[in-house]
């Protein structure tokens, strides 16, 4: 057929004839207006159905000329419909309909079966619902035209029947088994498989085998056209459930017959608890469904003719995947089963799957609870334990918590018999609150196992805190109860508090404060209040907490108030500080300007003792030496008053200082024992006090393990073992991947952790503005050689190297390109004797900055890394004649007080300092400038050393001076500590550690010498 005839015939009218068998339907072509029909197909004549009449109201049969063509012929012009806009709409439907019949058979969805007169044939099928559904679509939008021919014979002579066409729907779905039934006979296929369902002729099987009818039938059943059965599940016979003493009670109506066995049973028989009602749906259209009952009684004749066979068939294949269901073909009607205790329990499990598997559902009554049984992990006190937060000073780590399972019924929780009523169940459904639950195994496991163990107070708190606790490797969350859950709630509330105030909510300001102590001699700020709050509430409960205010916000004083507030309440044994050697003097000083009646003992240096010392106010000699310092205050009092040592006293102390009982132990300027496994703070663990408290202006300076160590030291528990505190928190908040990671943490230590900025708004508002300038400056040409052959030599080893060895060399490339930008004499170890003018950008830019300084009358701090530079600093300064004086690690303690009070009374301009031994501690606000000589890895440890000067009892701006030697490795820190400090508040991490694990081509670039045009 030539292109040409096919396009004409598109112009056609169109309607599918079904034939005896499927592949012999034919396609007919013809047209309206009884025109000249295409050359093409055979010729013939065709009845079509007609309106006729004014207005056209009514039809009848006509007889038009039609060009007939097989399916086979057919396809190849319905195809075309589809591209061709000038097609007739009844050519565009049907073509539409051949290429769904197309890919069907491209899937290989195809069934063979028995047509009329036991023929072979090959029908379409399974259609899933999008195929329904497309083909629904396809019919709803046939015109008249379409399906325009008289269904069934003609009317007898006389008769006044109305004339019935076919529907739509059902042509469509005999048009795609034409299709199937067409295309895989081919001319080869007899040769290569024999002539059934391949020859194109008719082929009589049945009297070759016997059993195709059955087979074909059970093949075609459950398909399209065919029925799905589905169990629905009648739970309604409580009396039987809950185990009627007569085991052969019938569940529900039985139409059919005894459901249970016959009464020549020589065993007593399993008893039945439940029934499985079967329904039949029709696979075509989903929304045909009845009972099985109504179908055999005749009431659902909707679902076809072969409804009854089909639904037969559907229940012997499904008893092959449940053997149970095999007692439905015993019965005369396969309507209901009764089910026994095992079978029902089967059918919550594996057997459920299975049956789904074979498209068999299996529906709960609506009554049935699913899904609402779940199960928290509670921790409550002892039943001995305090019944309120204000009691809980209990807490410490030798009262143990419950831990145990609790279930919830619809998020109610369920009373103790009715956990035990689960816990005694031995099936999947249980009876509670008058409906039906169906229960997890693993949640009727946990009510037998309910009590998880004990929790130490630190354990408990962080899961009442945090909302979830791991049990067996998962994390479940956690409800606490009792005094537990009221000091959870009183330690958000807090921090609420604390949040409402760094918002500058005035409202606030006075609910989060107490009233200062009456031996203090000193008037809080109002920030200082809450802080005292806040610590009095936590030593109070028996827990500690980390006071982490940035520098200069009078964390000392806040401490003592603590401490006068304690003596007020009761508390007789004393409290320990323990500080850097720096900062004892000022302690000393604090002490006895803010509480000049409080005994103070130093025990530090030779002959330092604790005899005479006690929790009775039995405090001797107040006036007499104790150590290298003598006591600040004196009379006989209540108060055991204040003992002031160092780390290093600590450590090799420790054992005399453990057996000392405590009242509260203070660690100033904690960040010294941020390594939990150094000498020093293992000395700091064996310190026995009702509470702790330390004292940090950066809690976190390089990662989240020197966080934990404060805290676990303040509040032992808490966060747990480090190990699992990395696992769990560090590593991801850390890595910045997961964004909640850092929330959950913050959740979890907030409470326990009180820090306040000076940019908080109401903090210090008196205080004087802080400018931050860097200073750029050029290399000389003896610098610029030294650094390239520093970094040329240098990275060819690293290139070289691997693992710990590369970070070696990294950390060793980086110190020395750090002291050629300082000075060529420092990175040469010339020493005090080198000469220094004239070889460094930075010396130059110092001088020149002292001597605007010094020109108005200023004071400056000077801060180095390195304590080597600072003694070339000030011999150079000398020489220059500008007074000078140098604090470093290995100055005496006597000779640090010296030389602050040298400095704050004006006698000295010019105070150098080593950046790690002066930068915390110490009060020197006479200074209006701060110049840091070399840059430190952590933007934190630089702000604390500005905060010498710039903190309360300033008066004067203070301008802060950084120099940097332009397009080198300082350059590219800087970059880096500006987005580092933007993260500092969340995780600040890495350090100069983090430097090393730079790949080659970023360390080049870092440290490459970058000349300015």
């Amino acid at each position: 057929m030539g292109s040409g005839s096919g396009a004409d015939l598109l112009r056609c009218a169109v309607v599918f004839l079904p034939g005896e068998v499927p592949r012999e339907g034919r396609v007919a072509f013809w047209r309206e207006d009884e025109g000249e029909l295409p050359q093409a197909g055979e010729p013939g004549e065709l009845t079509v159905v007609r309106p006729y009449g004014e207005g056209a109201q009514g039809v009848r049969r006509r007889a038009v000329a039609a060009r007939w063509l097989p399916v086979r012929e057919a396809l190849p012009v319905l195809m075309r419909a589809r591209t061709d806009g000038r097609a007739h709409p009844a050519a565009a439907c049907w073509g539409a309909a051949a290429l769904h019949g197309l890919r069907l058979v491209a899937q290989g969805r195809l069934m063979p079966g028995l047509g009329e007169g036991e023929t072979d044939v090959w029908r379409a099928g399974p259609l899933d619902a999008e195929d329904v559904a497309h083909l629904s679509a396809v019919a709803a939008a046939m015109p008249p035209e379409a399906h325009a021919v008289p269904a069934g014979p003609g009317p007898s002579p006389g008769a006044d029947e109305p004339i019935r066409v076919p529907e739509p729907e059902g042509l469509v779905r005999a048009f795609l088994d034409a299709v199937a039934d067409v295309l895989p006979r081919t001319p080869a296929g007899p040769a290569a498989t024999g002539p059934a369902f391949a020859a194109r002729g008719p082929q009589r099987l049945a009297g070759q085998y016997p059993r195709l009818g059955e087979w074909a039938a059970e093949v075609a059943a459950g398909m399209e056209g065919g029925i799905r059965i589905s169990l629905r599940l009648d739970l309604s016979a409580d009396r039987i459930f809950d185990g009627g003493p007569d085991p052969d009670v019938d569940v529900g109506p039985d139409p059919g017959g005894d459901l249970g066995p016959g009464p020549d049973s020589v065993a007593a028989p399993e008893p039945y608890v439940a029934a499985a009602v079967v329904q039949a749906t029709s696979v075509g259209n989903p929304r045909l469904m009845a009972d099985v009952a109504a179908l055999w009684e005749g009431e659902a004749e909707y679902l076809g003719s072969r409804a009854r066979v089909d639904t037969v068939l559907a229940v012997r294949r499904a008893a092959r995947v449940w053997p149970p269901l095999g007692r439905l073909l015993e019965r005369p009607r396969p309507d209901v089963l009764p089910l026994t205790e095992e079978e029902l329990n089967a059918l919550l499990g594996r057997t459920a799957r299975e049956l789904a598997a074979a498209d068999v559902a299996v529906h709960w009554p609506r009554a049935l609870v699913r899904d609402l049984l779940s199960a928290t992990v509670v921790v409550r006190p002892g039943s001995h334990a305090p019944g309120s937060a204000a009691e809980l000073a209990y807490f410490d780590q030798h009262q143990l918590l419950e831990f145990q399972w609790q279930l919830a019924l619809n998020g109610d929780p369920l009373t103790a018999a009715e956990m035990d009523q689960l816990a005694e169940a031995h099936r999947p459904l249980v009876r509670l609150r008058d409906q039906w639950v169906l229960v997890d195994p693993e949640l009727v496991r946990k009510a037998r196992k309910r009590h998880l163990g004990l929790l130490s107070p630190g354990d408990a708190l962080s899961a009442a805190l945090s909302g979830e606790v791991e049990v067996d490797g998962e994390r479940v969350e956690a409800v606490p109860e009792g005094a537990l859950a009221a000091l959870r709630d009183r330690l958000r509330g807090a921090t609420d508090q604390a949040a409402a105030n760094a918002e500058g909510d005035e409202g606030a300001e006075d609910a989060g404060s107490i009233a200062p102590p009456a031996g203090l001699r000193a008037q809080l700020r109002g920030y200082q209040r809450r802080g005292l709050a806040w610590l009095e509430m936590m030593t109070s409960l028996g827990l500690g907490g980390c006071l982490a205010d940035d520098m200069g916000l009078g964390k000392t004083v806040t401490l003592i108030a603590l401490h006068l507030h304690r003596a007020e309440r009761g508390e007789t044994a004393p409290t320990l500080v323990v500080c850097p050697a720096s900062l004892l003097g000022n302690w000393q000083r604090e002490l006895a300007r803010f509480a000049p009646d409080v005994p103070v003992r130093r025990f530090h240096g030779p002959g330092r003792t604790l005899e005479g010392l006690g929790g009775d106010g039995s405090e001797t000699g107040a006036g007499s030496e104790a150590g290298a310092g003598a006591e600040a205050g004196a009379g006989a009092c209540s108060d055991a008053g204040f003992v002031l040592t160092t780390y290093g006293t600590l450590r090799s102390s420790a054992e005399q200082l453990a057996a000392q009982e405590w009242g509260l132990v203070v660690a100033d300027e904690a960040q010294h024992v941020k390594n939990a496994n150094s000498a020093t703070a293992r000395a700091l663990r064996t310190l026995p006090s009702a509470a702790r408290v330390a004292l940090t202006g950066t809690p976190v300076e390089n990662n989240l393990s020197e966080l934990w160590a404060l805290l676990d030291w303040t509040t032992p528990g808490l966060l747990g073992p480090l190990k699992t505190f990395r696992a769990r928190h560090a590593r991801a908040v850390e890595g910045g991947d997961d964004p909640e990671a850092t929330e959950r943490l913050a959740r979890l230590v907030r409470p326990f952790l009180l820090r306040r900025k000076k940019s908080d708004p109401g903090i210090v508002p008196e205080l004087p503005p802080k400018t931050e300038t860097d200073h750029m400056v050029d290399f000389s040409r003896e610098q610029v050689a030294l650094y390239e052959a520093v970094v040329r030599e240098s990275m060819a080893r690293i290139e070289a190297a691997v693992g710990i060895g590369r970070r070696g060399l990294v950390l060793r490339m980086l110190n020395s390109l750090k002291q050629i930008c300082n000075h060529p004499a420092q990175y040469l170890r010339e020493g005090t004797g080198g000469r220094l003018p004239g070889r460094s950008g930075k010396l130059g830019l110092l001088e020149e900055l002292l001597g605007t300084i010094l020109a108005e009358g200023g004071s400056v701090l000077v801060f180095t890394q390195y304590v080597e530079m600072a003694r070339m600093l000030q011999v150079h300064l000398t020489g220059r004649r500008i007074g000078t004086q140098l604090l470093h690690g290995g100055t005496p303690v006597h000779r640090r007080e010296e030389m602050v009070d040298a400095f704050q009374s004006g006698e000295v301009p010019v105070f150098l300092l080593s950046l790690q031994a002066a930068g915390t501690g110490l009060n020197l606000t006479r200074a209006g400038h701060v110049i840091h000589y070399d840059r430190w890895w952590n933007p934190a440890v630089e702000e604390q050393a500005t905060d010498r000067a710039y903190r309360i009892g300033q008066t004067r701006p203070v301008q802060v001076h950084r120099l940097l030697t332009q397009g080198t490795v300082e350059e590219g820190i800087a970059e880096m500590l500006v987005a580092k400090k933007q993260l500092a508040d969340a995780v600040l991490s890495g350090g100069e550690a983090a430097l090393t694990e730079l790949t080659d081509a970023q360390l080049a670039d870092l440290v490459s010498l970058r000349r300015q045009p």
